[in-house]
């Protein structure tokens, strides 16, 4: 299998890319639009066809590059049901299937972060998109988050996988890859807290700074733009 981590300075985003082998299918989780050519130099220097592209949620501190990709590669766009997106042409149902060969990843339906994010699980790990972040949790102080949501997805569906299951999120501020379910149960501080009022209470408190693209990222990954369009709104 080729597992392959990208990972985008300036929003701390990692993309993922996943293949059964060289010459064969492949699938991207959470692209970053101005990364697309670095994606299509490494699909082209491993033989590689795009086939689908996944977002866990609609992003709030980037630009999605699906539709790019999508452009460039004619690959399907895929989000969870509860998307708001204009552009996906596939939309998953909670624990449905999304299969690429010999490649099988689970949705799982885990909002809070966003009412529309999914979590994507494949026999040793799960991509968690902004739900579980290493030693942290995805904020739920705008865009239709909500932090009793984040609660019951975390410690009723993510947790409850087994505690070998590898983390990969879709942002790291502090260098972190990858982390195990049975690690962070015993060192996030996010996962200590014993009930969702509790939960509540801590996310509510944390007095973040908005995203400095909240204001067209968020319309901009609904729309679904290009590199050409994202090139006008950013004059």
């Amino acid at each position: 299998m080729i597992f392959n981590q990208f990972f985008d300075e300036v929003s701390s985003t990692y993309t993922y890319l996943l293949s059964s082998g060289k010459g064969r299918e492949a699938l991207i989780i959470d692209p970053v639009i101005e990364k697309t050519n670095e994606y299509i130099l490494y699909l082209k220097k491993l033989d590689l066809k795009l086939v689908k592209v996944i977002d866990t949620h609609i992003h709030a501190d980037h630009i999605s590059g699906l539709k790019e990709l999508n452009k460039q590669t004619g690959c399907a766009l895929v989000m969870g049901e509860k998307t708001s997106s204009e552009v996906v042409n596939i939309k998953v149902k909670d624990n449905e299937k999304i299969k690429i060969e010999s490649i099988e990843l689970t949705s799982i339906y885990t909002p809070g972060h966003t009412d529309c994010s999914y979590s994507f699980f494949m026999k040793d790990r799960v991509f968690t998109g902004d739900t579980l972040l290493i030693n942290g949790t995805g904020r739920t102080d705008f865009q239709t988050g909500n932090p009793i949501d984040q609660y019951h997805s975390l410690f009723e569906r993510i947790l409850k996988l087994p505690d070998h299951t590898s983390i990969y999120p879709a942002h790291d501020y502090n260098g972190n890859k990858v982390c195990t379910i049975g690690k962070q149960k015993k060192t996030n501080p996010r996962l200590q807290i014993k009930s969702p009022e509790q939960y509540a209470e801590v996310m509510n408190n944390l007095n973040l700074t908005d995203p400095k693209l909240m204001d067209v990222a968020v319309e901009a990954n609904i729309k679904g733009l290009t590199f050409k369009e994202f090139a006008k709104l950013s004059k």
